[in-house]
């Protein structure tokens, strides 16, 4: 089962999804990946490097890496159609000279003669790849020693077995049931912002300002995100010491309940090594 899970057609199509959110894409989007990147990677973390981004989706972090001193960025991704979104998009924001992307699976790096990247950058990718471990070995293998791996991952709350469940049946449904199981969605975050006395409007419309994201593609991505794993930081820790990492930075917050969804822990770390 769980070597089924690695591939595409038991996958959400996340493709499809980022080829719809890749029309968004404009400078204010392309500046908010780039603060996102800086915050993450430091304001010259980039410069004169080059990097991997593994899942590239739309593309638009690639195209940010360029615009922050990249001297190549390198996208990969298994859905052909998030490789064709991103393709788009770097010639749009003419990025292509130093972006470029490619179908690859994660779990095919070692035969893909990938090569090694001084900044290797997974957001929000490697728990949806059906073997996050494994995924987080490979992604950490493709970092040169000295280098520089980032990357994003659910973080544990009580509720990801549920979670599981609601995505693998989310991920089957009818494009009828999927917007149905999304208006339910937006109606209860729209009532826990009222209870929490928080602006959900004002929400929505500063939602780009979220590494350029877009709030209705993310409800999407986040109902429909399987296969799905979490990880506290504690076991990223202990898992980056046994490869040859030492920590740089994190951001993280407790997982709890997260009834409306768990939301992503950011790491940092660095490869031993000259």
């Amino acid at each position: 089962m769980q070597n089924d899970l690695k591939s595409l057609e038991n996958h959400f199509a996340f493709g499809e999804n980022w080829a719809s959110y890749a029309k968004l894409i404009d400078q204010k989007r392309l500046g908010e990946a780039r603060a996102a990147l800086a915050r993450l990677l430091g304001e010259d973390g980039l410069r004169y490097r080059t990097m991997i981004d593994i899942g590239c989706g739309s593309g638009l972090h690639a195209a940010a890496a360029q615009t922050l001193g990249a001297r190549s960025v390198l996208g990969i991704d298994i859905d052909p159609n998030s490789v064709a979104a991103a393709q788009q998009v770097f010639t749009a924001l003419k990025t292509q000279d130093q972006c470029s992307a490619r179908q690859c699976s994660i779990f095919e790096a070692d035969n893909a003669g990938l090569g090694q990247f001084d900044v290797v950058y997974s957001w929000g990718v490697l728990h949806h790849t059906g073997a996050m471990y494994e995924a987080l070995t490979r992604a950490a293998a493709l970092t040169a020693p000295g280098g520089i791996f980032a990357f994003a991952l659910y973080r544990k709350t009580r509720l990801c077995s549920l979670w599981t469940l609601e995505k693998r049946w989310y991920s089957k449904a009818s494009p009828s049931v999927q917007r149905l199981a999304q208006q339910i969605y937006i109606a209860a975050t729209r009532l826990a912002f009222l209870l929490l006395g928080r602006d959900f409007k004002a929400h929505v419309q500063s939602y780009k300002e979220k590494r350029g994201m877009d709030f209705e593609h993310d409800v999407h991505d986040w109902l429909g995100g399987y296969p799905y794993e979490s990880i506290a930081p504690g076991e990223v820790a202990a898992l980056m010491g046994r490869l040859g990492f030492e920590h740089v930075r994190s951001f993280t917050r407790p997982g709890g309940w997260a009834p409306l969804g768990s939301g992503c822990d950011e790491y940092v770390y660095r490869r031993l090594g000259d």
